[in-house]
């Protein structure tokens, strides 16, 4: 009997595989506890489009994240904070503040989970890195300013 492996089978296959196996193996135990489905042309055929589709979905993500890492590249983003008397400021620079900021001035949607942490504690301009998704790191500029 041919088995499509939906699940990773430990000694038989992973996820996605097509494999021969015994009758009661494939009936009872691959189909019986979810690990499989029957191999028919019509559950072939479903695996094989939605193969395509999720394939075209990782398409169109990485494309939009490359064209949100190009429109970052060349940005510096201002966030304004308040500083004490010696110049320091009070607290860091938060992730959510840049998220925002990026909002506010740019238009650009950029999860705050994915800006990396700022160790910013006096006013300038610093890096900021910010992974995107599917390896894809964009780099931008900071500038702290006195509120």
């Amino acid at each position: 009997m041919k088995v499509l492996l939906i699940k990773d089978v430990k000694g038989l296959g992973k996820a996605g595989e097509v494999k021969e196996v015994k009758d009661g193996y494939g009936q009872n135990f691959l189909i019986g506890k979810g690990f499989a489905k029957l191999a028919s042309t019509e559950v072939l055929r479903k695996h094989a489009s939605d193969l395509k589709k999720k394939e075209e979905q990782n398409r169109y993500e990485l494309e939009l994240m490359n064209k949100l890492k190009e429109s970052l590249s060349d940005k510096t983003v201002i966030v304004k904070k308040q500083i004490g008397a010696n110049g320091h400021l009070f607290g860091g620079v938060t992730k959510d503040e840049i998220s925002n900021a990026l909002k506010e001035q740019f238009h650009l949607e950029v999860d705050k989970k994915c800006i990396q942490e700022l160790n910013a504690k006096e006013l300038g301009i610093f890096n900021v890195t910010a992974k995107l998704g599917h390896g894809i790191n964009a780099e931008f500029k900071i500038e702290i300013k006195a509120l």
